[in-house]
């Protein structure tokens, strides 16, 4: 015998009840309105208790038998159901479903009050239904969550897509009890409306299609460390809803933007050079041009001590030499053949001392690079990746190699470039008074 026919046996045996407790007080010399009251009230307490009863029973049956059950098992998707409240979800649409059929029963003798009565109990069953559903969405969001094909998609924005179109759906058959109209009547009426919803509903849309799009395209994941300037977003997506995006910022606060604008503005999503196991240098060294010039002998002995710089000397004075030679060229003037520089020897320096750095990653991009010249001198550019992402790694390596390059540049005779400081400027004008003074003494 299923759960159905088991109610309506108990409904005919209360309305049964009714009857006979009806003429059993009429009989007593009360009148009617007063029997069917003692009658309601009295069959209403003993359906109160019967319903209290089997809460307490079912309430018994889920926390000491299913609950244990569930905790014993290895597997994670029945936790997620306690965690939701499955369970109690469904004991509530349980107790709303007998009552929704049990009290109407017993107001039989006022059926102005029953018929409202009926309309809240059968609202009362579609809130319960809803609640019980939306236990489950959420209980299946967070089994989906455990999955790695699911853990960087926008599982939230989905569940708040199908929350929406249930609360419609609710919405709808409320209306429908309230005005005893057909579902399909209001929503024709609601189509006369749609314009208004749009307007109201416009960044849930926006948000709704944005989050598609997002999922579809793979340009945002849970996780993703990307870069907002306009909205102040610099930092690590932890959320990606229905109308927002949460970012939290490396400072440790949150950023809110809405989802829409991943696709109306532009930004920066670091996911590729996390996943390429390094990330970028280009920092450049401004020479100053008045320093560069042709090496004599003697510099070139000198820079020959440099262990990582003696190899690559040596190869190219031989191919130097060779080249000259053949050539016929006149070295009395060192602008004619081939001459090594102090701007060459450098940037090969650069190349020998970065390759041989176990923090400079060895299979991306890697090249020592002059920039076209400016107002601030030659720009010496180092393009190349660090040997992992982590950003106090980055630019700890960073620092280390810049260290070392700005104390040795003065090795090779070249100097950084710099704006001239307060102490410049002093110095230049003792200098300048000075040479005054030594020119005209009484001056």
């Amino acid at each position: 015998m299923d759960n159905t026919n088991l109610i309506d046996i108990t409904a005919q045996q209360t309305s049964a009840l009714y009857n006979w407790t009806f003429n059993l007080i009429q009989n007593a010399g009360l009148s009617d309105k007063i029997a069917h009251i003692v009658v309601s009230v009295g069959l209403l307490i003993i359906v109160f208790i019967g319903l209290y009863l089997i809460h307490m029973l079912i309430s018994a049956i889920s926390q000491s038998i299913l609950t244990k059950l569930i905790q014993k098992t290895k597997t994670n998707w029945d936790d997620f159901l306690l965690q939701n409240k499955v369970l109690n979800k469904l004991s509530q649409l349980i107790l709303v479903i007998i009552a929704q059929q049990m009290i109407p029963l017993i107001f039989i003798g006022f059926p102005n009050f029953n018929a409202g009565l009926n309309k809240f109990l059968q609202i009362l069953v579609i809130l319960a239904v809803y609640a019980f559903i939306n236990s489950l969405l959420k209980t299946g969001r967070d089994i989906l969550r455990t999955s790695k094909a699911f853990i960087d998609k926008p599982l939230d924005s989905y569940l708040q897509v199908i929350q929406i179109f249930l609360f419609f759906v609710v919405g709808t058959l409320v209306v429908s009890i309230l005005t005893g109209n057909s579902p399909w009547s209001f929503l024709v009426s609601l189509g006369a409306a749609s314009a208004i919803l749009m307007l109201v509903f416009k960044d849930t849309i926006l948000g709704f299609v944005a989050s598609i799009q997002v999922s579809a395209n793979d340009s945002v994941r849970v996780g993703d460390w990307i870069s907002m300037p306009k909205y102040g977003a610099d930092g690590d997506v932890v959320q990606i809803n229905l109308n927002n995006v949460k970012i939290q910022n490396f400072d440790k606060t949150i950023t809110t933007i809405p989802t829409y604008t991943l696709l109306s503005d532009s930004f920066t999503n670091y996911r590729g050079m996390q996943e390429s196991g390094g990330r970028r240098i280009k920092r450049s060294i401004n020479i100053k041009i008045a320093t560069i010039r042709y090496l004599n002998e003697g510099e070139i002995e000198d820079l020959k001590k440099i262990e990582l710089l003696a190899p690559y000397i040596e190869k190219r004075e031989t191919e130097i030499k060779a080249y000259n030679r053949e050539s016929g060229v006149d070295e009395t003037v060192l602008v004619n053949g081939r001459r090594m520089t102090n701007i060459g020897l450098f940037r090969a320096y650069i190349n020998a001392y970065a390759k041989q750095n176990p923090d400079i990653h060895k299979g991306l991009t890697f090249m020592v690079r002059q920039l076209a010249p400016t107002e601030h001198g030659l720009p010496l550019e180092l393009y190349m990746f660090t040997n992992g992402t982590e950003w106090a790694f980055f630019e700890n390596t960073m620092s280390d190699l810049f260290d070392h390059l700005f104390a040795a540049i003065k090795y090779f005779h070249l100097e950084v470039f710099e704006l001239p400081a307060s102490d410049d400027l002093r110095h230049l004008l003792s200098e300048s008074k000075l040479e005054a003074l030594a020119k005209d003494p009484e001056a």
